[in-house]
């Protein structure tokens, strides 16, 4: 038997610290119960299983889960939906779609009402903003159906489960990392923020303001969206630089981001002067570990998929009938800097 995992037809369009850091998983437990109820009043769980997170679950099945990306166009969700479909092959049970919200709040709000019309029995999604997809979300789960948020999460707690890394504490460990080793004696410092309506841009930029505040020295003297994108990136911190000769490094939330303030330098002619520490770590040719040995990142921080855990989650939930599963898994993650760089990559190519 193997895994089934396709993309969906009808969605096929278009279109981000001494080392190792480990985050703690938090346990906090959806409570078990003799007969529980969806957020809409509804008996969660079958005759079988009574309680059971799950209204259809059990052995011998084949469960249908439907998987709205956020934007199958960014290298990081490539990387995600890459690890899952490899991953997808131990869990023969599971027949996965990957949608693709192609970076627009309104698509993937179709794509998860289309998951709600397929009556999908789990439905994963890595919401492009918080806000907009909450109601859509929030409406398919008082349905009975469990929700595992993945990286991304939408506002308030109608969902079963997140996975994912802790945004703010991966920025605090940027900005220890930048007050401690890459600024021990103060200068100047920039920020290029991903989209502000999503919680990962929100909790970067506040963790990193926090890990900085530890040097008073340092001073944040610039603050400024890139959306994501490495040529708005390229643009915003060009300005940054003439407005602010004085800069000496810059936190890209992601390192797409990343690459399009090197250009800026470059442009400059100003590489080498401006140290650039980025998220995501991705393993591949034009990720962000090999901007690091080829020098053109100082360090990255791992931003791990979190596909491993929310398959588990999904088998607990719709195989095993779980009637608790852990409400928020915290996965590690890790500096990245030339002294490891390429031990991540021959890791991930294993």
């Amino acid at each position: 038997m193997r895994s089934a995992l396709k993309e969906s037809r009808t969605n096929m369009t278009r279109h981000p610290a001494p080392r190792p850091l480990a985050l703690v998983t938090v346990g906090l437990l959806i409570l078990g119960c003799a007969a529980c109820t969806s957020a809409s009043g509804e008996t969660v769980g079958s005759a079988d299983h009574p309680g059971a997170l799950a209204k259809n679950c059990g052995t011998g099945k084949k469960f249908k889960i439907g998987f709205a990306q956020a934007n199958n166009a960014e290298p990081y969700r490539q990387h995600v939906n890459s690890e899952l479909k490899q991953l997808a092959k131990g869990y023969p049970d599971f027949d996965i779609t990957i949608a693709d919200g192609r970076g627009d709040s309104n698509k993937q709000i179709s794509d998860v009402e289309n998951f709600q019309t397929q009556q999908v029995d789990l439905l994963m999604i890595s919401p492009f903003e918080a806000q907009p997809l909450t109601p859509t979300v929030s409406q398919l789960y008082a349905k009975g159906t469990p929700v595992i948020e993945l990286d991304r999460q939408t506002t308030g707690d109608k969902y079963t489960a997140f996975v994912g890394g802790d945004n703010q504490a991966i920025g605090k460990a940027a900005g220890t990392y930048t007050a401690q080793k890459v600024l021990p004696n103060g200068g100047e410092v920039a920020i290029l923020e991903g989209l502000t309506s999503t919680t990962p841009a929100v909790q970067r930029t506040k963790g990193f303001t926090e890990g900085v505040a530890a040097n008073p020295k340092i001073k944040v003297v610039a603050v400024q969206p890139a959306d994501w994108l490495p040529d708005k990136a390229q643009t915003v911190f060009d300005a940054m630089l003439r407005a602010n000769p004085g800069i000496k490094a810059v936190y890209a939330n992601n390192d797409l981001m990343a690459n399009g303030a090197y250009l800026a330098l470059k442009g400059q002619n100003k590489v080498g002067d401006v140290a650039i520490i980025g998220t995501d770590g991705l393993p591949d040719e034009a990720g962000g570990d090999r901007a690091v040995i080829d020098g053109r990142m100082t360090a990255t921080f791992v931003y791990p998929t979190g596909a491993k855990e929310a398959l588990d989650l999904a088998k607990s939930i719709l195989v095993d009938c779980a009637k608790s599963v852990e409400r928020n898994t915290v996965v590690d993650t890790t500096l990245i800097t030339k002294d490891n760089a390429q031990a991540a990559i021959d890791k991930a190519r294993n």
